[in-house]
């Protein structure tokens, strides 16, 4: 049964209840029949479920067999090295996913603890887990609406709904059904639904819905379903499975070609799995995390709060930022923009008064507005508004309040759109009246046409427009009726407020674009608002960006939708599925999306969201724990410099990446073709797991501080398609790494032909040292290292410098040369070392030079 549509008699009927309440006896059985009025969420994973699914991910395996492999050529240290990276990172997995399943539990903790029903004709306080339908309510101001409810009663009844439909202002209630079979939530006046909050006034109500069956239910079973994974996750899969197959083959390719070459099987099972070592970058979870928490770190001292660090790289290739007006784009504070009045307006028996000055004691009458013990203002949002726009006009005078205090009033109601207040005007009664523009034309004396054509002109810029009219009564009403007191008015003027937009975001917007970003506003305000803002702050751009209502937005099939949707720029008055809809048909079609939002309405979209953003200050729990992301100043702002810190961890993460697969690919190359030249194996594997867990180690983590590059949000966002390899990555670790193994074989065959004892000595430094220099020069694609400078990431100068000390003992000290089996080098050996291995840097120097010709040729 549509209950909105429905008379209050029929809504008793069906739910076989009345307004004296349900007997304790019905209660109880239709307790046991319906459930306890919580919300519900599938049974999650056990903690042991949680921990075992970190160690199934394929980098993960392939790690612990490295540590299998290490154990097996007798370096135990090293596989305890390798287990405690392993270890980590499972940790900080499980923590995550552990926080992700918080959601439901911190939406299930809304429900309100008591509420207060009528059963048997008497009233009393209940636990709201025990409220049934047909259970009847009563509301007053302060209250938790603890389950949806069909309002029969409604005395100024104004309630709060922003978390659910994301409305900025609370709604004023009524009773009377609603011709329309499916409006929006927001447009169903006499509902009120669980988790909302009664900001006035009182009322009452029958209950027609509890538990998962509340419209807060259905978000719950959609926040329940809905997930989704971060490009991160899906490239180091693709890479680790693909980095395994090429393991396996390279090494049974070594292995074989070894057995036909008549070598003796041991020997060349030892070298398979020494080369096996030598192509797993065991540091590189450690490093991608590590480079993730800095990240975040930075983030947080500019008001970007992770939660998830792959978040953070997630942010990267975000395409699409769907942002919420109220708060985020706009600051949530209703403000006056503008007013208007006619030439002829004057008060009688008060001359010296200006027109404006009578508009001002209009405004500063007519208000229900109070104080609290601290001076902070109580009540309406729009009339706090109008309140503090008064009190700092220059014409305001601040003994009115006392001059012509209130007599009486005529509250406000939905029916009239009107509230009047009665003021002691000398001898006779001044009477102020304020409501929206054709209400009042109803009851004024003045033509109505050009005050409504100016009401109109400011409603289509996005304003709310409030008139005011007057009249002076020689006595008070009678029975405090409208009829008398709201007639024959004189009209004063009109005053146009709007949330205004935060004074950072049009030009965050303008960066959106710049950056290849589309900016959304999805909001549940009305469409005209909406339009006005989104065209303000530079949203709405082109004659082909749409404005649509989540009315029109339902009649469109899932697949018209999706083929608007890239042209869709403003949502307004949507319903929760309908934001959850947004995001997937934005992502069927290849897009990104962050989704921001505040409410429990935003939690579902914001979970199926390759990011959600919550909001710090205005957010409810349950969207923070459904989140990725927190903006602790709810500055639409804030996420551009977030997604600037995505795009530089991506590209450190890459830069990471292109150094150790180049390193590991010249010591294959090395292991690999040694074999095949008639070489003796020119590295043991404790010289292949030094290299990769120091060298590698210190100057990855190194460049994941690398400062941010500075046409980072000149270009567009990362392809979503486009894996962690790149046409350009695979080029320069191929021929890098193929360069790399060619200068270490030619140093162990001049070394050998010289007779030097020391030439398995001599590559091990030479590789090392090559693969330092190497950190050196891929700190930028393009730029040369010296104009970068050393001192410019201070972290990785020293760490190169710390790892070439490090070598330099593994060769020189004694009880190390014993473990390592290396022999001291002559200063005239070093000195070879350092000038064959620094051919590495040169010719990355090189290929840059050669990158930035080709740049400036193209433009």
């Amino acid at each position: 049964m549509n209950y909105h549509s429905a008379t209050t008699d029929a809504a008793f009927k069906e739910l076989t209840t009345r307004k004296d309440g349900l007997s304790h006896e019905e209660a109880r059985q239709r307790l046991e029949e319906h459930g306890a009025n919580e919300l519900e969420g599938k049974s999650g994973k056990s903690i042991w479920r949680l921990i075992l699914n970190q160690f199934l991910d394929v980098m993960i395996l392939i790690l612990l067999a490295a540590a299998v492999v290490s154990v097996l050529v007798g370096e135990g240290s090293d596989a305890i090295v390798i287990l405690v990276i392993v270890v980590l990172n499972a940790v900080i997995g499980f923590v995550q996913e552990y926080r992700a399943e918080k959601a439901i539990e911190a939406l299930r903790n809304m429900s309100a603890p008591e509420a207060v029903v009528r059963r048997e004709g008497t009233e009393k306080k209940v636990e709201a887990t025990e409220l049934v339908p047909g259970d009847i309510v009563l509301l007053e101001a302060g209250n938790l609406v603890p389950a949806d409810l069909r309002l029969y009663e409604a005395a100024s009844l104004k309630v709060e709904e922003a978390a659910l439909t994301g409305e900025s202002e609370a709604v004023t209630k009524t009773t009377e059904p609603i011709a329309d079979d499916d409006p929006p939530l927001g447009d169903r006046l006499n509902m009120a639904y669980k988790g909302t909050i009664v900001k006035d006034g009182r009322g009452e109500g029958v209950v027609i819905a509890t538990g998962m069956k509340t419209e807060m239910g259905r978000i719950a079973q959609m926040l329940d379903e809905s997930d989704s994974e971060t490009p991160l996750q899906k490239r180091l899969a693709t890479f680790g499975k693909q980095l395994s197959i090429a393991v396996i083959v390279i090494c049974a390719l070594l292995y074989g070609v070894g057995l036909l070459r008549g070598e003796e099987p041991l020997r060349m099972l030892l070298t398979a799995i020494s080369l096996a070592v030598a192509a797993i970058p065991e540091a590189l979870p450690a490093v991608v995390t590590i480079a993730l928490a800095l990240g975040a770190k930075r983030m947080v001292k500019q008001n970007a709060l992770i939660r998830q660090l792959p978040a953070v790289e997630t942010l990267g290739s975000v395409t699409y930022v769907c942002s919420d007006k109220t708060g985020t784009i706009t600051q949530n504070q209703m403000t006056v923009q503008e007013t208007w009045q006619p030439d002829d307006v004057a008060l009688p028996g008060r001359a010296d008064l200006t027109k404006e000055q009578l508009l001002l004691l209009c405004m500063a009458l007519n208000h229900d507005v109070k104080k609290d013990d601290e001076g902070n203002y109580l009540g309406d949002p729009t009339e706090i508004a109008l309140v503090e726009y008064v009190r700092q006009q220059e014409g305001y005078e601040q003994d009115w309040e006392k001059q012509y205090p209130r007599a009486d009033e005529v509250p406000f109601d939905s029916t009239r759109k009107r509230m009047t207040t009665i003021h002691e005007f000398g001898d006779s009664y001044l009477v102020l009246t304020k409501g929206a523009s054709e209400a009042m034309d109803d009851v004024s004396v003045q033509e109505a046409g050009p005050i409504l054509r100016r009401a109109e002109e400011l409603a289509n810029q996005g304003m709310r427009v409030i008139s005011y009219s007057y009249k002076v009564m020689d006595s008070l009403p009678e029975d405090n009726n409208p009829d008398t007191a709201e007639s024959d008015l004189d009209f004063v003027g009109m005053v146009a407020m709007i949330d205004p937009p935060r004074e950072a975001v049009p030009d965050a917007i303008a960066e959106c674009f710049d950056a290849g970003i589309t900016p959304v506003m999805i909001t549940g305000d009305h469409p005209a608002t909406a339009k006005a803002i989104a065209t303000q702050v530079g949203i709405l751009r082109q004659e082909s960006d749409k404005v649509i209502t989540g009315k029109e937005l339902g009649k469109l099939s899932p697949e018209e939708f999706e083929q608007e949707v890239e042209s869709i720029k403003v949502y307004a008055r949507v319903s929760p599925e309908q934001k959850l809809n947004i995001v997937t048909a934005l992502q069927k079609r290849g897009q990104f999306v962050a989704m921001t939002g505040d409410g429990v309405n935003d939690a579902p979209a914001l979970k199926k969201a390759n990011i959600g953003i919550a909001m710090g200050i205005t957010g409810t729990d349950v969207t923070k724990e459904a989140s990725h992301m927190i903006l602790l100043d709810d500055n639409f702002a804030t996420i551009l410099k977030a997604v600037r810190e995505g795009r530089r961890i991506f590209d450190n993460i890459r830069k990471f990446i292109k150094y150790t697969l180049t390193s590991n690919t010249g010591e294959i190359w090395t292991l690999f073709l040694a074999p095949l030249l008639g070489l003796p194996l020119p590295l043991l594997p404790i010289h292949i797991l030094w290299i990769n867990l120091v060298t590698d180690g210190l100057p990855g983590l190194a460049l994941a501080a690398e400062p941010v590059e500075k046409n980072t949000m000149q270009r567009p966002p990362y392809d979503p398609a486009e894996g962690i390899f790149n046409r350009s990555l695979v080029i320069h670790i191929a021929w890098v790494g193929l360069l790399m193994g060619g200068i270490c074989l030619g140093t162990q065959v001049v070394s050998m032909r010289l007779d030097d004892p020391k030439w398995q000595t001599m590559v091990f430094t030479v590789l090392a040292l090559s693969q330092l220099g190497h950190s050196l020069a891929i700190r930028s694609d393009k730029v040369s290292l010296f104009k970068q400078g050393l001192l410019s990431n201070k972290q990785l100068t020293l760490a190169v410098a710390f790892t070439v000390l490090l070598q330099l003992a593994v060769i020189y000290v004694p009880f190390l040369q014993n473990m390592f089996h290396t022999q001291a080098l002559s200063w005239g050996e070093l000195g070879a070392c350092l000038g064959v291995s620094s051919i590495i840097f040169v010719a990355v120097e090189v290929e840059k030079w050669i990158k930035r010709r080709r740049g400036r040729a193209v433009a």
